[in-house]
């Protein structure tokens, strides 16, 4: 799996970010590339990030566009045999255990499911979208509505920032109201990020 960044881990504290390959001075809002060797997101400057924007043996630049996947069809039964045992789950492709895997966000952090093959390839398949997905830095974040599922296709780092966000925020044995409130805002901010601002989750 891929582990949190510096910023996520400190989140909520004044903190000055710095640029995790040159050390350079990088403001709240940056960007971020995958240490493909350990798994990290690192924070990024400018200049870094479009270094490594081509991709690279050691690191690889996380993409900043969303993209909303309404045309992305996945059924109550597919859903079930991904044996995901949440409503929230994003998958991408790993380069170093060369497969696609599955998390899930917890009050413990990322967790991931054990992701059988057959039923995530019959969703892949049916859309050349997810095919074209990029290795490491770019996931398909699905979460389970009243009526169906909403996709994404997103950047690595937002898959992470949801889940820091319900592991700092979990209170009790549901969460409680704060983090389903805060949960719907993410939401609600990726749909304005992927150009669909009035759409909501059922």
């Amino acid at each position: 799996m891929l582990e949190e960044t510096q910023d996520q881990k400190t989140s909520g504290r004044d903190t000055e970010e710095h640029c995790d390959i040159c050390a350079q001075r990088v403001g709240g809002e940056h960007p971020h590339v995958v240490d493909l060797k350990t798994r990290r997101l690192l924070c990024a400057c400018r200049a870094c990030h479009f270094l490594f924007g081509a991709g690279g043996e050691k690191y690889r630049s996380v993409p900043g566009e969303c993209f909303h996947a309404p045309d992305l069809m996945i059924s109550n039964l597919q859903w079930d045999r991904l044996e995901i045992p949440v409503g929230i789950a994003f998958f991408f492709f790993n380069s170093s255990a060369r497969r696609t895997v599955a998390f899930y966000p917890s009050p413990a952090g990322a967790m991931e499911s054990l992701l059988p093959l057959d039923a995530w390839n019959d969703i892949a398949m049916a859309s050349p979208r997810l095919r074209g997905l990029l290795p490491d830095v770019q996931a398909l974040l699905v979460r389970k509505t009243g009526d169906g599922f909403d996709c994404y296709i997103v950047p690595i780092d937002a898959c992470y920032e949801l889940v820091g966000l319900i592991r700092l925020g979990w209170r009790g044995f549901d969460g409680g109201e704060k983090v389903r409130a805060d949960i719907e805002s993410f939401f609600a901010r990726l749909r304005a990020r992927s150009g669909n601002p009035a759409q909501s989750a059922a």
